[in-house]
């Protein structure tokens, strides 16, 4: 047992505490031990990381006694009454009372072992959850912004508010979906351009040919099919932030253009030879290493130098594992409202799920997995599984049985929203709708009628 619940044990008899004692840290408890019940109580309150294992026969105040004035400081904390003396009326009237079990003496040690460590756990999971809660109740508006209890991203918040106030161009480092646009939008909205646009764009999402006039903008009749004048996103930014996302995929010409930006604060439009002037603050993010790609002769390093002013790296999830629970309950609350559902409560299996997965998908994978534990697809299809473990039909059969009831679920909770529900489900697009057509599934059929 190394979580910290301590074991309190409550008996007059001293030899019973004795040997209780050694019993439970033989097998790795830790043990305090009272021969009364009021100096047990004085050392207790709401956040006390214990269970308590109390005699029911004690003078000046009995098990029971004890029992109601712990139900009163804080009900979640498990008691367990033992007695040489109990009968099945007072064991029904133990746990009527909220006592966690009622025990007889003489006592059976795996019994009494296997109630214990359920006791532990179920405290833990009390004070964990309670602990998170409270902490996200503290948190400054940044905490509650950039989510994390580990020591990178304790740092991350602090040079976000360092880097914001001065307003400098700056590079983001990460993985896919470890929430380089979050820390963007931070660094954005704490500086004293907050009241100005912050206007983003991924270079990896749109083609070469296109590129160019989305950043730049154009006049009309530039190009064919350049009808009227676009305004470019570098212009849209003017007073504000631009976010250049996966950066390391813009093409050379236009790093050239976008260099000019940076040392002149000016544009011309396609098609134009008359500068505008504008001034922003420049955030890129990247999956690579800039510095490498420009020794590799794939990034301009002239480029690198201007932008690398400040650099922020974002380590992935698998590296911060104090983050999990945060970023889970956060997630959490906001599906629970957005789906209008109950907050499920977290169980030990799940919590193992979440510490032990190694989230390749970072923070995005787990803000997924999240939404499907919210509206019941995670519980719901471990319970499909436990109930038709004897279906007919073989075991290709089955799991296509499981699979079609898994995309039902998801597109009924996302009313029939193809992108929703792909999101929810972890499936692209395509894939969603190849599945859909395979199981003769219409997105109409899912949709909320008035």
């Amino acid at each position: 047992m190394n979580n910290g619940i301590k074991v309190l044990i409550i008996d007059d008899d001293e030899s019973i505490l004795d040997a209780l004692t050694e019993m439970l840290e033989l097998e790795g408890f830790q043990v305090n031990t009272f021969n009364q019940a009021s100096k047990a109580l004085l050392s207790l309150d709401k956040s006390s990381p214990v269970i308590i294992l109390s005699d029911v026969k004690m003078p000046k105040m009995d098990g029971f006694s004890f029992l109601s004035r712990i139900q009163a400081l804080d009900e979640a904390i498990p008691v367990l009454l033992m007695s040489g003396h109990g009968d099945i009326p007072m064991a029904l009237d133990a746990i009527k009372c909220g006592a966690y079990d009622f025990i007889e003496k003489p006592l059976q040690p795996s019994h009494l072992m296997s109630q214990l460590e359920r006791a532990v756990e179920k405290r833990w999971l009390v004070l964990e959850n309670r602990k998170l809660k409270e902490d996200l109740a503290q948190q400054t508006d940044l905490d509650t912004f950039i989510i994390g209890e580990s020591a990178a991203m304790k740092s991350i918040r602090q040079h976000v508010l360092t880097l914001a106030k001065a307003n400098i161009d700056t590079i983001i480092y990460g993985d896919t979906g470890c929430g380089k646009d979050v820390v963007a939008r931070a660094l954005h909205q704490y500086s004293n351009r907050h009241k100005a646009r912050f206007i983003a764009i991924n270079c990896g999402g749109i083609s070469e040919s296109l590129i160019e006039s989305e950043l730049f903008g154009h006049e009309a009749g530039s190009f064919t099919g350049a009808n009227k004048r676009h305004i470019g996103k570098i212009e849209a930014a003017n007073g504000g932030t631009l976010f250049l996302d996966e950066i390391e995929t813009m093409p050379m010409h236009v790093q050239i253009k976008l260099l000019r930006v940076l040392q002149d604060r000016t544009i011309e439009r396609v098609g134009s030879t008359t500068p505008i002037a504008v001034e922003l603050t420049v955030i890129a993010a990247s999956k690579a290493d800039l510095e490498q790609l420009g020794e590799e002769g794939k990034f301009r390093k002239d480029l690198f130098y201007r932008l690398n002013v400040a650099s922020l790296i974002i380590p992935p999830l698998k590296d911060r594992p104090e983050d999990i629970l945060p970023l889970f309950h956060h997630y959490a609350r906001k599906a629970a409202e957005h789906y209008n559902r109950p907050l499920p409560t977290l169980t030990q299996d799940y919590l193992n799920y979440l510490l032990q997965h190694p989230w390749p998908g970072n923070v995005r994978e787990l803000k997924n997995a999240v939404d499907r534990f919210v509206i019941g697809i995670t519980e719901s299809s471990l319970t499909m599984l436990k109930q038709e473990p004897d279906s007919n039909g073989s075991y290709e059969e089955r799991m296509e049985q499981f699979e079609r009831k898994i995309i039902e679920e998801g597109l009924r909770h996302s009313d029939g929203q193809i992108n929703q529900a792909a999101e929810l489900l972890d499936l692209s697009r395509k894939t969603l709708y190849r599945k859909m057509k395979k199981y003769q599934l219409d997105k109409q059929n899912f949709k909320i009628t008035e």
